[in-house]
């Protein structure tokens, strides 16, 4: 069984200790930044965890990019 990533998206201080239990953290500070990061996600990830804030950024922005279909949580605010 091959296991994936965990991805973080959000701002620093939200998802900065993700790092520490193995999450690929990916900061955006802004919008823009969050689109940035779900358009770069490395391919092999399996759960992505947004901030609030990310998950606002993202809610009518692009699909998952090409090949991935990642399970998506959102951090209570």
């Amino acid at each position: 069984m091959t296991v994936g990533r965990v991805a973080a998206i959000g701002e620093q201080t939200r998802v900065g200790g993700l790092a520490l239990a193995g999450a690929v953290v990916l900061v955006a500070d802004s919008p823009e930044a969050a689109r940035r990061a779900w358009r770069d996600l490395p391919e092999d990830t399996d759960l992505v965890i947004l901030t609030p804030a990310a998950a606002e950024a993202l809610r009518s922005g692009p699909a998952a990019p090409p090949g991935h279909s990642p399970l998506i949580t959102v951090m209570p605010p």
